[in-house]
């Protein structure tokens, strides 16, 4: 089985991961700043999506959480701080996102976007050593 892996692409498995993260975060912050920048009619708008999950309290503060999720969350993957715990939040915005395309009738080309973003983001197993974290020693590996 030796003949399935080409070992000397091992070495750049950091500098593939560094692409990962950068050219997602990036993404993620592009598509975060204008949630940011709308304020409060747009988080309430976001945060709207919650119901989907039963959750009707809050939604400017659930919408404040997704704007920043997607912009703080890929901006710290771009350094490679908290990745994470930023990985994280970016999975469940992006799982209640599918929610909201799924149940207001959206096509798969619409809705796959977001469900194909989310299994990134919880499959996202760490920075890498071209990090932050890793600098910092917080378990960049």
């Amino acid at each position: 089985m030796r003949w399935l892996t080409w070992s000397p692409l091992g070495r750049l498995a950091d500098v593939g991961n560094l692409l990962l993260r950068v050219g997602l975060g990036a993404a993620m912050v592009v598509h975060g700043w204008p949630k940011v920048a709308g304020g409060e009619p747009t988080w309430r708008h976001l945060g709207a999506a919650m119901g989907n999950l039963g959750i009707t309290f809050a939604p400017t503060f659930w919408g404040a959480m997704a704007a920043f999720s997607e912009f703080a969350g890929g901006a710290l993957l771009i350094v490679g701080l908290a990745t994470r715990p930023a990985a994280a939040a970016l999975a469940f915005t992006m799982f209640v996102a599918t929610l909201m395309h799924v149940g207001k009738g959206d096509d798969f080309g619409v809705w796959s976007h977001a469900a194909e973003l989310g299994v990134v983001f919880v499959g996202f197993m760490g920075p890498g050593r071209l990090s932050l974290d890793r600098r910092l020693d917080r378990g960049g590996a």
